[in-house]
């Protein structure tokens, strides 16, 4: 395969995500109201999503270790496609939920593959540069499925944006079944032997490599997740903007992302990857404490507008540019011939903490300006502290090398 489909191919399934999420969001109002349901149901749709997202990758690892990667990938988006098609026929709230969750269970094996492909192609100082790329990709999905969303609901109705998530599934089944090579060199017999399975793992989740950079993708995504979970109550319920305008904004966040990819590589060809996660940080903390800021003194007050959420949220994304690649590349650098279980481990950690995100978030849309700047504060505390305390000790190329 040439670099460029890998690219390609990386882009539409790390893709999967914002795909399955933003162009969902700007629907959750309507599906809400549509079915008299509960912003604690809606809610369920995300959180079951996403629970199901990383438990089903603690499966797909090791069948991707023992089989390859290509038919996991080739049977997940087939369940996609499926699901998606069941959720935008959903009569109700338990079925959408339902169709949520094997949505949740299907995209696990695209994002769970993607990171160990990259892997499999590349040494450790190559693969974030290669996982930078692909989620440069990422962005420019992004950027149409939250205007698309708002725009297909608005017009349309909700069930017709679900659809589009078909369509995406199928159009990516395609091309994986007509250009994709299998990437696993040596598949592994004994992947899902309970024994070495269960030692793989436990080597895995006590390698300070793993955790460290395990820890510093799980709270730049809780931090992204934390606004979209609680966004389109922000701006459509409580600021009264249209879906399709809050779409928009959606868009405008994820070109901050894209650009924060950009000088992602940038700084990666002048300096390390610790060294260019640490400056980052200094973006992350700006955003999360002047989101916050922003909400205490714009309480109650005309001149707190759309402007104040997401200015500090442009500055979170730059950050959150330059953590997810390198964070999701280290975390399984040191396991060449483990990549698929340490890719699920470190996917399962993460929407586990999405998870148990989106059930506090739930409980707190009476007061959806505060569940983000709180949430958003929080996350970006605990990156920073990561980014210049375990990443300096634990993220440099050197250890990991000589971990691997």
């Amino acid at each position: 395969m040439s670099p460029k489909l890998i690219v390609l191919i990386l882009a539409l399934l790390l893709g999967l995500q914002p795909v399955t999420t933003d162009l969902y969001l700007p629907a959750l109002p309507a599906i809400t109201e549509g079915f008299g349901a509960s912003m604690g149901q809606a809610q369920l749709t995300l959180t079951a999503l996403l629970l199901a997202f990383g438990l089903s990758q603690l499966v797909w690892g090791p069948l991707s270790d023992r089989f390859g990667r290509r038919p996991i990938l080739l049977w997940g988006m087939a369940a996609y496609t499926l699901a998606s098609v069941a959720s935008a026929f959903a009569p109700d709230m338990a079925w959408l939920i339902v169709g949520r969750t094997v949505q949740g269970i299907a995209m696990g094996a695209g994002v769970m593959a993607a990171r160990a492909v990259v892997r499999d192609l590349y040494a450790p100082a190559q693969g974030a540069n290669v996982m930078s790329q692909g989620l440069t990709g990422l962005g420019i999905i992004a950027c149409t499925c939250a205007p698309l969303g708002g725009v297909l609901t608005d017009w349309l109705g909700w069930r017709i944006a679900v659809l589009m998530l078909a369509l995406f599934g199928a159009g990516t089944l395609a091309l994986l079944a007509w250009r994709f090579e299998e990437t696993l060199a040596r598949p592994d017999p004994n992947a899902l032997k309970a024994g070495p399975l269960l030692r793989a793992n436990i080597e895995i989740l006590r390698n300070p490599v793993f955790l460290t950079w395990c820890a510093l993708s799980s709270s730049s995504y809780l931090g992204l997740f934390t606004f979209l979970a609680s966004s389109s109550f922000v701006f459509v319920s409580f600021m009264g903007y249209s879906k399709t305008a809050y779409g928009f904004l959606m868009l405008s966040m994820s070109l901050s992302y894209i650009v924060g990819t950009f000088w992602c590589r940038w700084m990666l060809r002048r300096t390390s990857v610790h060294r260019t996660v640490g400056v980052a940080a200094i973006l992350t903390l700006t955003g999360g404490v002047s989101m916050a800021g922003l909400a205490y003194a714009g309480q109650g007050q005309d001149w707190y507008g759309a402007w104040a959420v997401m200015g500090p949220m442009y500055i979170f994304m730059l950050g959150h540019g330059v953590h997810q690649p390198c964070g999701q590349s280290g975390a399984v650098a040191p396991f060449p011939h483990r990549a698929g279980t340490a890719s699920a481990l470190n996917g399962f950690l993460m929407m586990l903490g999405a998870f148990f995100m989106g059930t506090w978030l739930g409980g707190r849309m009476d007061q959806p300006v505060f569940a983000l700047a709180h949430g958003l504060l929080l996350w970006a505390l605990c990156i920073t502290v990561l980014a210049w305390t375990l990443v300096q000790r634990h993220g440099r190329p050197q250890i990991i090398a000589a971990t691997a």
